[in-house]
């Protein structure tokens, strides 16, 4: 029995997996914990100065996303 509910990754043009610079809310400020983990992430990084606080969600998640790929954290491997 086939059901309509897909993985997203094997729908491409499912929303889920949407690029920050597509959110619809990308343009807010950042979320509590998006600040937490970027602060988290710089320091590991040893890159604290480098923090933002001003940044928007967009903009947060793909900070997140360097910081992540310079500590090795959340990578998969």
């Amino acid at each position: 029995m086939a059901t309509n509910l897909e993985h997203p990754k094997a729908n491409p043009s499912s929303n889920a997996e949407k690029s920050p610079e597509n959110w619809t809310t990308g343009d807010e400020a950042m979320t509590g914990a998006q600040a937490s983990y970027l602060k988290t992430l710089a320091e590991e990084a040893g890159d604290l100065e480098q923090f933002d606080p001003s940044l928007t969600k967009a903009e947060a998640s793909l900070r997140i996303d360097a910081l992540q790929e310079k500590t090795g954290r959340g990578v998969d491997g």
